[in-house]
């Protein structure tokens, strides 16, 4: 009994500091074969259907850890078997949610040996941002793209093949140390598993179904809205459950103060159509800044359009050509129809649509089929 009350497994799925330049960390593929893996399972193929591949939890070989050492600071992780971790009861994370997570995906590469990471180094920043404002230590981009990169390649036969799919990359900062009252976490733990997954909305036409969420808000001025703590999304189950339940795919938060004012879906960031110009609302604290949301401003004004951040009114949403989501998980996903006050209101879809030329330049680019001009994708070599 007292060995249980000292800890407890728990499973991995729960300093701004001086980092390298990007183009140090762009300059040349990655090359690592760690040496104290077990190499049984390598050259055997992975247990998945990759035609049914969805976003669902499937058990890999290896996770990477990295605990923060005396003096606060992160020095060297190791990968280990995938599997439960030990967490004290009275850790920082459990008690008073001292936790940051992130998401990226590798991709499998077209023509030859190796894989893909698109804008890592975006990931490594936003987690350094969100530890600064949870008063957490956090990795270095250097020390975050490295323990990314070698969990990437001890699981190198769960990546799908080209096309088919990617490997879900989850890093995951935890406090973890023992602690009683109040205070930031003594220790803490970074943690970085993966999964191969297929769509997002796997069960859904081309298209999203949402609801406005106009009782239940995502986050509120001064909080912690624009970083991406564990809490943000434990907030927003009851109105996403809600949603699903009368048939819709996700649902969309208004502002806290006026509710009147669009700001993310559960997990995704939102953007509207009018003409030639595209608006997504600005990221000012209550909203994630997703690397996906930033890819798409730029690509968007490559393309010729007119690109605005700022206030976007449920009015100005529901009178918009077209309205698509934005993430890792879900890429770029159009939205068919959204449902306010009762009243279901319907944006084009389809091949024609602003959405979709997006998508295929984003994915291009993710994927390797077009150059590279901005430097976003970082390769891995096996």
């Amino acid at each position: 009994m007292a060995k249980l009350l000292r800890s407890f497994q728990v499973s991995p799925l729960l300093r701004l500091g001086r980092y390298p330049s990007f183009a140090t960390l762009h300059s040349s593929s990655f090359r690592a074969a760690p040496e104290d893996l077990d190499r049984s399972k390598d050259g055997i193929n992975a247990d998945v259907n990759w035609d049914e591949l969805g976003f669902n939890l499937v058990k890999t070989d290896y996770m990477y850890v990295m605990r923060s050492c005396q003096g606060g600071k992160f020095t060297s992780g190791e990968l280990n078997p995938y599997g439960d971790i030990k967490l004290s009861p009275s850790s920082g994370v459990l008690n008073y949610g001292q936790g940051l997570l992130e998401g990226l995906k590798a991709y499998r590469k077209k023509v030859g040996n190796g894989f893909v990471l698109f804008r890592p180094e975006e990931n490594a920043l936003r987690m350094q941002r969100g530890a600064e404002r949870m008063c957490m230590v956090s990795p270095s981009v250097q020390q975050f793209v490295h323990a990314v990169k070698q969990t990437v390649l001890a699981n190198k036969r769960w990546v799908p093949p080209y096309g088919k799919g990617s490997l879900y990359i989850r890093p995951l900062l935890l406090g973890s140390g023992p602690i009683l009252g109040l205070a930031p976490s003594p220790e803490y733990m970074f943690l970085v598993f993966a999964v191969p997954v297929g769509k997002y909305f796997k069960d859904r036409l081309p298209s999203v179904n949402l609801s406005v969420s106009d009782e239940i808000h995502r986050a509120t001025p001064g909080g912690t809205g624009g970083v991406k703590t564990i809490s943000n999304y434990g907030s927003g189950l009851k109105a996403q459950v809600e949603a699903k339940y009368r048939g819709f795919t996700d649902v969309l938060f208004l502002d806290s103060v006026n509710k009147k004012y669009v700001e993310e879906a559960t997990t995704c960031n939102i953007f509207i159509v009018k003409g030639n110009i595209i608006s997504t609302p600005a990221t000012q604290g209550t909203i994630l800044p997703g690397i996906t949301r930033k890819s798409i401003i730029e690509i968007g004004r490559d393309h010729g359009y007119q690109v605005e951040e700022g206030l976007v009114s449920i009015d100005e949403l529901i009178d918009a050509d077209e309205v698509f989501c934005t993430g890792t998980a879900v890429s770029v996903t159009p939205v068919s129809t959204i449902t306010y006050c009762g009243q279901r209101f319907q944006f084009k879809t389809g091949v024609e649509t602003v959405s979709h030329r997006l998508y295929n330049t984003l994915t291009a680019i993710q994927m390797g089929d077009v150059e590279d001009t901005r430097g976003w994708r970082m390769e891995i070599d096996e």
